[in-house]
């Protein structure tokens, strides 16, 4: 009998196996975490700088990449 889930899950277990053992699956690994710690440290670095919360700093950028900046 045809079952969904465990036929994905053996696909994505294939991928992944093949991922792990191709030099380009690591590499994009290893680019996805170093986006990954960018981004947290940027987020941290904006809250201690910024003095305003995170919302309102989106906020000001949307205003920015639309209007005049205040």
């Amino acid at each position: 009998m045809f079952n969904p889930t465990k036929n994905a899950i053996a696909k994505f277990s294939k991928v992944a196996g093949r991922l792990t053992k191709e030099e380009d699956g690591a590499q994009i690994i290893e680019y996805a975490l170093i986006i990954a710690v960018v981004s947290l440290v940027l987020i941290l670095a904006l809250k201690v700088l910024g003095g305003t919360d995170f919302a309102t700093w989106i906020t000001r950028v949307g205003t920015c990449l639309t209007a005049t900046c205040v």
